[in-house]
């Protein structure tokens, strides 16, 4: 009798912890997705490649007419509430590992998943706050090289608009062994560190220093952050963090996914969620990183 009421409770209890966890994905999940708009154009011009506009909230001259003047600021005014209301969110980003298949199509996988030689794979990021985006990765313990911005992508701009989806590497690249990573050589392991930010990294080269740094010292890319640099970024890493996982492995990116991605359209509350969402537990933090260990056997 005693060992059925201990395996009665055993059982309780994982159903327990089963709906806690369950329920805080959804509030993660919720928290993250509520602020994607309710429908996207596909037909829209595609904004892809956009650098950031310069000086967006700048008020009309001072010779403009009093209606157009009154107008201008209005636009002002509401631009600066609804920055406002991006600044008081928490940072999240959410991101989805897409391995190709046999016909090229791109198949949800788990960070987890083990790659062989010859797999290829891509990241899909979605942040749910305007920012900036840098992305290192770390070789087998080695130290960390930047790999996005890129001074061959928009000009090295690393702008990011909120739920407008980043591809790591682009799907949109000329030729098709451009549009994936491909794992070769030796088993081993590559951490990524995926950082979203509110306001730019200090020092770290993007634009066109990027672009310049790049076309004169070819042996000082990718970038390698110096040591105060990567302190920092190691130090916001340990933040307090919710996360929520969709359980939609296996899935082929949609068909609005694919569009919405390939032509910089922000992603509406129809096309699934990205497979893994963390948001910082407080909306003061400045920097959001993730990492993602992807293993090659």
């Amino acid at each position: 009798m005693k060992l059925k009421l201990l395996v009665a409770l055993s059982v309780l209890s994982l159903l327990c912890g089963v709906f806690v966890v369950t329920a805080q994905d959804e509030d993660v999940r919720g928290a993250f997705l509520e602020s994607r708009p309710k429908s996207t154009n596909l037909n829209a011009p595609s904004r892809r490649h956009r650098r950031r506009p310069a000086n967006a909230n700048a008020t009309s001259a001072v010779n403009t007419s009093a209606g157009v003047q009154v107008s201008a600021n209005a636009n002002v005014v509401g631009a600066n509430r609804s920055d406002a209301k991006r600044m008081s969110a928490a940072i999240g980003l959410g991101y989805t590992i897409f391995m190709r298949d046999a016909s090229g199509r791109g198949i949800r996988v788990e960070p987890t998943h083990e790659f062989q030689t010859g797999d290829r794979i891509r990241l899909a990021l979605e942040p749910n706050v305007d920012g900036y985006l840098y992305i290192f990765d770390s070789e087998d313990g080695g130290p960390p090289k930047m790999i996005y911005p890129d001074p061959r992508l928009d000009s090295g701009d690393n702008w990011i608009e909120a739920h407008v989806p980043i591809e790591v590497p682009s799907s949109d690249e000329s030729e098709e062994r451009l549009r994936w990573f491909e794992f070769y050589g030796k088993p081993g392991g590559d951490r990524i560190y995926i950082i979203a930010t509110r306001e730019p990294l200090p020092t770290v080269p993007t634009g066109d220093d990027l672009v310049a740094l790049c076309g004169t010292s070819k042996d000082k890319c990718p970038w390698q952050p110096p040591a105060e640099v990567w302190q920092k970024i190691e130090t916001a890493s340990k933040a307090e963090v919710k996360v929520a996982t969709t359980k939609n492995f296996g899935e082929a990116q949609t068909e609005r996914e694919r569009v919405a991605m390939t032509r910089g359209l922000g992603l509406d509350k129809s096309i699934p969620p990205p497979s893994v969402i963390r948001i910082h537990a407080s909306s003061r933090e400045a920097i959001l990183v993730t990492i993602v260990d992807l293993m090659h056997r």
